[in-house]
């Protein structure tokens, strides 16, 4: 008797859900579909964030607390050259036992002086451990049959243990379709989509990890942050730093929130965190008010804001973080700088991933 009137008992509640899912189906049939979901790039939406209405930062944040502090500030340029140190002295080991170097091989496209500015640290780094580099460079209006071919070249020679593309790609060139030609075996800036998904991927190793998480995870283990267990926020979602970076907390058993540029209460979900990295390239995005008190701040953006009417600045213009810093400072036990902390150890990863390159490509332990 029981389990009859049971039976009834839910038969009555699932009739309303049995009859929307009927009435789903028949749409879905009448339209071809079976599955009413759509396919994910078409809820791809272009990332603008709203930038602060203004660039200045308050010396102090934006909400009282009782526990007022100086953060530490990590040094990612003298940790980023203790690691380049260690590269230099593997290169001049392989060189001396099997007669080769790592190959490193850059292809610039267009004439953005940022980009052109990132090559050349690249290259003047490569020379300073002794890895071989070379660039090929393309005018803005190449096609993507010039570029492809470049990569199938570089694919093919076996003196070049890495290849790199610098990004961002015109809009006219496909850049899915160009990162996925390069070789897996010499993605050294861990963009092709086997690495990314055997990084998403439990128990999966990927050849190369993105430069820039890398370095925000070697980072923070170099200065004793202790990531498991805490509570993360990883501000933007690109593919090339936020992505990656939320999947590589992850992997180091966070708990990881992504904040982007569609979300509501930005400022609420950061302040719960215990590590925030910011990626999302809007100045003073992050102000004091985001910010719980003793949080670790790693802060990945570079913007160039104008400040041509300072004399005190050669080129016209400031590099900037995503993070207020004088707000952060007074709240964050831990923060990077801008310049100075994340960007020189994004070089120093795609070092430290050619090499890796060419030790598995010549077989050298």
């Amino acid at each position: 008797m029981a389990r009859r009137t049971m039976r009834r008992m839910v038969g009555a509640t699932a009739w309303p859900w049995a009859r929307a899912t009927r009435s789903l189906s028949l749409s879905a049939i009448n339209d071809n579909r079976i599955i009413m979901s759509p396919p994910l790039v078409t809820l791809d939406l272009p990332e603008i964030w709203t930038p602060p209405d203004s660039h200045d930062c308050n010396p102090l944040p934006q909400r009282n607390c009782s526990n007022l502090q100086t953060a530490t500030v990590i040094d990612g340029k003298s940790i980023a050259e203790e690691i380049r140190s260690g590269i230099d002295k593997e290169v001049r080991r392989m060189k001396e036992s099997i007669r080769k170097v790592p190959g490193l091989a850059v292809i610039l496209v267009g004439e953005r002086r940022d980009s052109q500015t990132y090559v050349r640290n690249k290259i003047k780094a490569c020379e300073e451990v002794g890895i071989k580099s070379i660039v090929t460079e393309f005018a803005d209006g190449c096609t993507e049959d010039e570029v492809l071919n470049a990569l199938s070249n570089y694919n093919q020679d076996s003196s070049i243990n890495g290849i790199l593309v610098q990004l961002p790609l015109p809009q006219h060139l496909d850049e899915g379709k160009i990162l996925d030609a390069v070789s897996l075996e010499k993605d050294v800036d861990g963009f092709h989509p086997l690495n990314i998904g055997n990084l998403a991927m439990r128990g999966r190793e990927p050849l190369f990890i993105p430069c820039t998480p890398k370095g925000c995870i070697e980072l923070l283990i170099r200065s004793g942050v202790e990531i498991m267990g805490k509570n993360a926020v990883v501000i933007g979602r690109s593919n090339i730093v936020g992505l990656p970076t939320s999947l590589l907390l992850q992997r180091h058993h966070a708990t990881v929130s992504i904040v982007h540029a569609l979300t509501k209460n930005p400022e609420q979900i950061t302040s719960e965190a215990d590590i925030v990295i910011a990626a999302a390239g809007v100045a003073n995005l992050v102000r004091g008010s985001w910010l719980k008190p003793g949080a670790v701040v790693l802060d990945v953006g570079t913007c160039p804001v104008d400040v041509s009417v300072d004399p005190s600045c050669e080129y016209g213009y400031r590099l900037m973080g995503d993070v207020c810093y004088e707000e952060a400072m007074r709240l964050a036990s831990v923060i990077t700088p801008v310049p100075g902390g994340v960007g020189p150890m994004t070089v120093a990863m795609l070092l430290s991933n050619t090499l890796d390159s060419a030790k598995r490509a010549y077989g050298f332990t």
